[in-house]
């Protein structure tokens, strides 16, 4: 099947970002779009995200064979329902939500008869709302597909098609492995930032004027993390409990192991914990991952 008429469920940072890659990547598709926010709805029309904003959810995927819900993963369940009504039988249902169990159940109890493909773009930045969608978000960066085992063949090769489009490389994963490797790549690294920036906030002998004024590299980056959106974050924590939990119990272990080997003076330890980082951040570069450039490539 060839996807012809995208609904974009949610217009900002990723659903702009969509909109925006279809109109310069595939400017044959057709795109709508809706947002529960009146001024984001206004600005979205200003930008031009999506080829027409409509002014309901209803309103917007009445013609759809693809409905992308770019909302957090919290609030899944509810977007599909404002929809429902007027979802066209033969429309795919996806996402770009970072857990993916969660989405997958939330979706089928609400649309039990629609083909429901999860996905998630590991793609993005610190920025959230209309203004911060760019075209090039997903360019050479992966789409985790993670569609049931008794999902439509067609159905995934469209979407997988339809990512492709927009630049990305496609993975297809089983939801739940997907969530583990998630909880790892993406998710303990947020909560440490989160963490670590709160922790200085808050120390007493440490004004926040000096923890601003002397940030080193380290931190700054931790601060650009967490500076992500909220409400985002705080779904993907509460929907990806499971995952998050067990693999924060692994880097409890390994940062008591870290603890102990600096307490009793043990360098050689920690040279070789430092030395297998560094490899991965190579390998990450390797990849196409990141950017070898000094600090991390930006522009000053």
């Amino acid at each position: 099947m060839s996807i012809q008429n995208v609904a974009i469920i949610g217009l900002g940072l990723l659903g702009g970002s969509i909109g925006l890659a279809i109109k310069e990547r595939a400017p044959e598709i057709a795109t709508t779009g809706f947002d529960a926010s009146d001024t984001v709805r206004k600005r979205a029309r200003k930008r031009g995200l999506v080829s027409h904003v409509a002014d309901t959810a209803g309103e917007a995927v009445s013609n759809a064979d693809l409905v992308i819900l770019c909302v957090p993963v919290g609030a899944m369940g509810e977007a599909a329902a404002s929809l429902a009504d007027a979802l066209p039988s033969n429309a795919i249902i996806s996402d770009v939500g970072s857990s993916k169990e969660s989405v997958a159940i939330a979706l089928s109890e609400v649309l039990p008869d629609h083909t429901i493909i999860p996905a998630h773009p590991v793609a993005g930045t610190e920025q959230s709302g209309p203004d911060a969608g760019f075209a090039t978000l997903f360019a050479d960066r992966w789409c985790i597909l993670t569609p049931a085992e008794d999902a439509d063949e067609a159905a995934v090769a469209s979407l997988s098609e339809f990512w492709e489009k927009l630049g990305s490389k496609i993975e297809i994963m089983d939801a739940k492995h997907h969530d583990l490797v998630l909880a790892v790549t993406s998710h303990i690294p947020h909560l440490i930032a989160y963490t670590i920036v709160g922790t200085a906030s808050d120390l007493e002998d440490v004004t926040r004027s000096e923890v601003i004024k002397y940030s080193a590299g380290g931190f700054r980056d931790f601060t650009r993390i967490a500076a992500s959106d909220p409400v985002m974050w705080r779904d993907v924590f509460l929907n990806n409990k499971s995952a998050v939990l067990e693999m924060l119990g692994r880097f409890s272990e390994d940062l008591t192991a870290l603890q102990r080997a600096i307490r009793s003076g043990d360098g050689e330890t920690l040279h070789e914990l430092f030395s297998r980082t560094r490899a991965i951040r190579r390998s990450i570069i390797e990849q196409g991952q990141d950017d070898a450039a000094p600090d991390f490539g930006r522009e000053h």
